[in-house]
């Protein structure tokens, strides 16, 4: 794990190229405690900084071809990397080191792009081909590790694992872009490749983006995922299928020469991952986080259930009150752009307390997003149900649902009654794709706390169509695969960034084993039918792991997701009167976003949905304050 940066093109001379170039590998040096390495030649330069994970003492990047020609930055891990070197050495090819960026330069070099379809792994990287004068960046199959790039104004491209490193090339400056303002008022995230900022992208899951001299930038697809469904077994195949897939994952992402541990909220898909990696490990230790305000903030039972039947070592942090204080100026800068939850939160801490055992951890991100864990799931099929018995259509029942099959499990939204309420008043049978909208839009909570100008500037039908584009563009028909076809690709990339931040600001590799390549095709390739049988949540994940996972979180109901007690905090100083200062200072009145009564009034609610706003606007503020008002390098 690690990071890279670069300057690849343009006019700048030598000289300084190399010295903006040390400066972007110096804002994300964090990344790579254990090493740094910067290659500046005329016309490009390319640098990286390494947290040393297989073969430690190797692999001192960037790294070049034996014969001179390429060189390679790469960040990640590629776990089927010894495998991948057995088949080279059959083809001829001699290693120098026991490392996997060595096999991915050689795969490279003796396959271009379509190597990557090879690798099973987590990846960002840069190639540069000294005879062509050809750059090439890629990432990793679902966009577990990040890359962003500028295109500069003399035709060159810098790029950089976080955004703020490329702050420090010249011509790049921090600048918010109005139409990704929009879309981060509405969900909270940018969608595509858009940021915050303007002129400055990120490389899209699963693609390449070719530099050439003169030629500008290419991006293209090296991986699509296919969405045909298999409708020629049954739902004991699947189950035995992804249960043997996630013993294969697990196993191969413990692949380290240095100590391991894993992310154990006590929910289910970290559950999984956690027992399964205790299987195989010795001296194996858990990291959770809780809030002692209320056990509406701790989920500690669970994972303490899961550790006992485990027999592995469970740490704990309960971030506090100042810690709030302290932390979130230092975790928006660490982010590069507003966060979506307050999760991140405690996200931050239990990565820090992980960090002083371990250096690589696991974690179950993407178990929602591919299997259907979301309770807006079963929302959003109530809702077509009770459509298709009062019109005697059952369109959608064909698919997956009739309302009298989802009746048994419908006592899981029973937390969500204000959001049920809310989500019905208005727009009730309208089309899936208008009615998923409604389900991920934050703006009925949002637009009473903007000023009348901003109001006017939120193109919410141009959002839509964005949204609607996306939504019926899944390849399925089927309501649930749309609804995850659109989680994979905006809310699981936002996710993925914090899960990167969080673990990198420590000097931390995290892993998320659920994201595993055979494990998303199989699936993509599970019928709706069967993966959201009768409505149920998870329904094959859960037949899958019910032989081994602890009876207390096998058969758990309700979902916490990290909460934060911001609400009790917002009642008494220190945090009430952080989230005051920064939300009524006179920067934040005069940026015109939010109208300075509302801020006013929401300080004051402590409803779930003004919470939610108040995490927006915090956020929101702070990003401005930490990037666009000060705009000097040096403040990023």
């Amino acid at each position: 794990m690690c990071g890279i940066a670069g300057i690849f093109g343009g006019s700048l001379p030598r000289a300084p190229r190399r010295a903006a170039t040390e400066a972007m590998l110096q804002a994300i040096a964090h990344r790579g405690p254990d090493g740094q390495g910067l290659e500046a030649e005329d016309g490009w330069s390319l640098a990286h900084c390494r947290l040393a994970i297989i073969a430690p003492g190797e692999g001192a990047q960037p790294m070049w071809s034996p014969d001179g020609r390429y060189c390679l930055a790469y960040n990640g891990e590629v776990y089927n990397y010894v495998e991948l070197r057995q088949q080279l050495e059959t083809e001829g090819v001699t290693f120098a080191t026991g490392t996997d960026t060595e096999v991915v330069l050689q795969l490279l070099i003796r396959s271009g792009t379509a190597g990557l379809r090879r690798c099973n792994g987590m990846f960002a990287l840069a190639l540069y081909d000294t005879r062509t004068r050809t750059l090439l960046l890629a990432r990793d199959h679902c966009g577990i590790k990040p890359l962003y790039y500028a295109p500069l104004a003399d035709g060159g491209i810098a790029f950089a694992s976080e955004i703020k490193a490329l702050f420090h090339c010249p011509g790049c400056r921090p600048e918010a872009d109005r139409e990704s303002l929009n879309a981060y008022l509405v969900f909270q995230f940018c969608l595509g490749d858009k940021t915050l900022f303007k002129n400055i992208f990120k490389l899209p899951p699963g693609h390449v983006l070719l530099h050439a001299e003169g030629e500008g930038n290419r991006t293209q697809p090296w991986y699509r995922q296919d969405t045909s469904l298999d409708i020629y077994h049954n739902e004991t195949y699947f189950v035995e299928a992804l249960r043997h897939h996630l013993e294969r994952s697990v196993q191969r992402q413990l692949r380290s020469d240095v100590p391991l541990g894993a992310y154990l909220s006590g929910g289910l898909d970290s559950s999984i991952v956690a027992t399964l990696a205790a299987r195989h490990s010795r001296n194996f230790s858990c990291f959770t986080g809780y809030f002692t305000e209320s056990p509406a903030y701790d989920e500690t039972r669970y994972a303490k259930a899961v550790c006992d039947a485990t027999g592995v070592n469970l740490h704990a942090v309960a971030p506090s009150e100042q810690d709030f204080v302290d932390w979130m100026p230092r975790i928006i800068r660490a982010m590069d752009e507003p966060v979506a939850g307050p999760g991140v939160f405690p996200q931050f801490l239990v990565s820090r307390l992980a960090s002083r055992h371990v250096k690589v951890c696991l974690g179950g991100q993407g178990g929602d997003e591919l299997f259907g864990g979301y309770a807006r799931y079963l929302v959003a099929y109530l809702e077509q149900a009770l459509k298709g018995a009062i019109f005697e259509t059952q369109s959608e029942g064909r698919f997956v649902v009739t309302l009298e099959s989802i009746v048994p499990n419908l006592p899981v939204l029973r937390q969500y009654v204000p959001m049920l309420r809310q989500f019905w008043q208005s727009g009730l049978f309208e089309s899936a794709d208008r009615r998923y909208f409604a389900l991920l839009n934050r703006a009925p909570h949002i637009l009473p706390l903007l000023t009348p100008e901003q109001q006017r500037n939120l193109d919410m039908e141009g959002l839509f169509s964005r949204f609607a584009e996306l939504f019926n563009g899944a390849g399925s028909m089927s309501g649930i695969n749309r609804m995850l076809h659109v989680d994979q690709q905006t809310l699981l990339p936002a996710l993925l960034r914090v899960e990167d931040r969080a673990s990198m600001y420590s000097g931390l590799e995290s892993r998320v084993p659920l994201l595993d390549p055979e494990i998303m095709r199989l699936a993509v390739s599970i019928p709706p039918t069967i993966k959201f049988k009768g409505g149920k949540l998870k329904n094959v994940l859960r037949e899958a792991v019910a032989p081994f996972i602890v009876p207390e979180v096998l058969r758990r109901k309700d979902k916490m997701g990290f909460p934060v007690p911001l609400g009790e905090w917002m009642r008494r100083p220190p945090v009430r009167d952080f989230v005051c200062d920064i939300l009524l200072s006179r920067r934040s009145r005069q940026r015109g976003i939010y109208s300075l009564q509302a801020l006013e009034n929401l300080a004051c609610t402590d409803d779930n949905g003004s919470r939610r706003a108040l995490w927006g606007a915090l956020c929101l503020e702070l990003w401005h304050q930490t990037f666009i008002d000060n705009l000097s390098a040096d403040a990023c």
